[in-house]
């Protein structure tokens, strides 16, 4: 792990830290970069327009907390549970994404929130 990032939403600031990877350097240098998000089961993602290949280690099953970015839609992507595409409780991208780090925080007030969100990444 490396960089650490905040992300703002819905009043509240969310650690995370980035991996070592190719995506997640680039992303860094996006920011701060304010996003519009869409939610997708338990999963909000947004056009942050990073246009990326997917990477070797490119793969569809998340972990709760996980961030990545999805090529094939330039977005980020915050995972907090089960999506559409899940096969059990753990979270599952439409197809392969590149993970980029970790939220340190509890992410399940996620949940509670509404289709459309603003966050800031910084």
């Amino acid at each position: 792990m490396g960089r650490k990032i905040a992300i703002e939403v819905s009043g509240k600031t969310l650690s995370a830290e980035l991996n070592g990877t190719r995506t997640a350097e680039l992303l860094f240098d996006t920011l701060p970069s304010r996003i519009s998000m869409r939610r997708w089961g338990d999963e909000y993602y947004g056009d942050i327009g990073l246009n990326v290949e997917a990477a070797e280690d490119a793969r569809a099953e998340m972990e709760i907390g996980e961030l990545a970015i999805w090529p094939e839609g330039n977005a980020l992507c915050i995972f907090f549970g089960p999506t559409p595409a899940s096969v059990d409780e753990k979270p599952r991208a439409i197809s392969p994404v590149n993970s980029v780090g970790v939220v340190l925080d509890d992410v399940s007030f996620l949940k509670g929130l509404p289709e459309r969100i603003e966050i800031e990444c910084k």
